[in-house]
């Protein structure tokens, strides 16, 4: 048995086929892990030997550092609300026990402090972000209700400098899902990181020619591009602008890592040719097969980020990527143990100067 065969097995996290039942089981899955454990794990490899030995340790640190992943899920295919309530004031805001994600997911307005990111991508909140405005000539945001279309400068002018290269690679321009909230930190529901305005999901579904309504915003869904066994891709859907877009984001050397499922993974390790080097930034997970997440590194001169981990130096299209089509990974056991609700982080789990953000004007 492998080490992730070991880790994982039972976990129902990467068996949604697209049928209705395994999709209630993916998002399941989803809501349980999907959103945190990528941003802790450097590669996913089927070790022999010591290396097993030492994976085997490494493997059960992340899966308790998994069991505090929040429960709730909110996924670019959860429609939002044309007509968003704001959210009721907190009984106890100043108690400490009171979830950071309750804290942050209250401000909608950025702190207005020096730029700059602060911690890790999964436990950290960001000062001083943008907005990326919600049109552009070759971008659109979605699910505007969620509020979720800000990070540092970085990020934003690397997604407007990839949708304007889409058009030249055969894709018309970026559907923008989740990046931060206008202070980075914790999210209610969703992702466990995009805590820090560094991280953002773009649709595997190009622009379409024409500005789409705030309704459709709200309530389209992305493409599923990979086919019901969970083995490739549709050859129906998926084109060579899919290959091109990951392809050119995964180049641009501000790119950490880019999240993909393994399906996708293995479509452009086939397809890439001669030019590999960027496949190394590419890296499957869970989900990831309605949109692929776009990771940068922390910027020169913020001493407060956290870098992620360095990814071994291959394409990662040998036995790392095998793994994911492994049957305890594509057929896994049911969990017989329902999932508890966690609460997440407090505010004293994360660096001590994201107090002064969220208390920020």
């Amino acid at each position: 048995m492998t080490g992730l065969q070991l880790g994982f097995t039972g976990l129902a996290l990467n068996a949604g086929l697209n049928s209705d039942p395994n999709r209630a089981r993916l998002r399941r899955g989803r809501r349980k892990f999907h959103r945190g454990a990528a941003d802790m794990m450097t590669t996913v490899k089927a070790p022999e030997g010591a290396t097993w030995r030492r994976t085997r340790r490494r493997l059960a640190t992340l899966l308790l550092a998994v069991a505090f992943i929040p429960t709730e899920g909110a996924s670019a295919q959860d429609r939002g609300n044309v007509n968003p309530e704001p959210l009721p004031a907190l009984a106890k805001p100043d108690d400490p026990s009171t979830p950071a994600k309750e804290l942050f997911g209250r401000k909608t307005a950025p702190a207005k402090l020096e730029t700059r990111t602060i911690g890790f991508y999964s436990k950290g909140c960001l000062a001083g972000g943008m907005a990326l405005p919600i049109n552009g000539r070759t971008w659109q945001v979605m699910r505007l209700s969620r509020n979720r279309n800000w990070g540092h400068p970085n990020m934003i002018k690397f997604l407007e400098s990839l949708a304007d290269q889409g058009p030249k690679t055969g894709w018309r321009g970026l559907l923008v899902g989740d990046m931060s909230q206008p202070r980075g930190g914790p999210m209610r529901t969703g992702h466990a990181s995009h805590q820090v305005g560094l991280d953002a999901d773009i649709w595997l579904t190009p622009m379409p020619a024409r500005a789409l309504t705030r309704e459709e915003r709200e309530e389209m869904s992305a493409t599923m591009v990979v086919a019901e066994d969970r083995k490739d891709v549709d050859p129906n859907i998926w084109t060579p602008a899919h290959l091109n877009v990951i392809k050119t984001a995964a180049k641009d050397p501000q790119i950490a890592r880019i999240f993909v499922n393994a399906a996708i993974k293995k479509a452009l390790c086939r397809d890439a040719g001669n030019d590999r080097h960027w496949l190394n930034k590419v890296q499957p997970w869970w989900g990831h097969d309605y949109h692929f997440h776009v990771r940068l590194n922390c910027p020169a001169d913020d001493k407060e980020c956290k870098p992620q981990p360095a990814r071994p130096a291959d394409d990662g299209c040998g036995k790392e990527l095998d793994h994911w089509f492994t049957d305890a990974i594509l057929h896994p056991r049911p969990d017989p143990t329902p999932p508890k609700p966690q609460p997440g982080p407090r505010m004293a789990d994360l660096p001590p100067a994201c107090r002064q953000v969220l208390l920020a004007p």
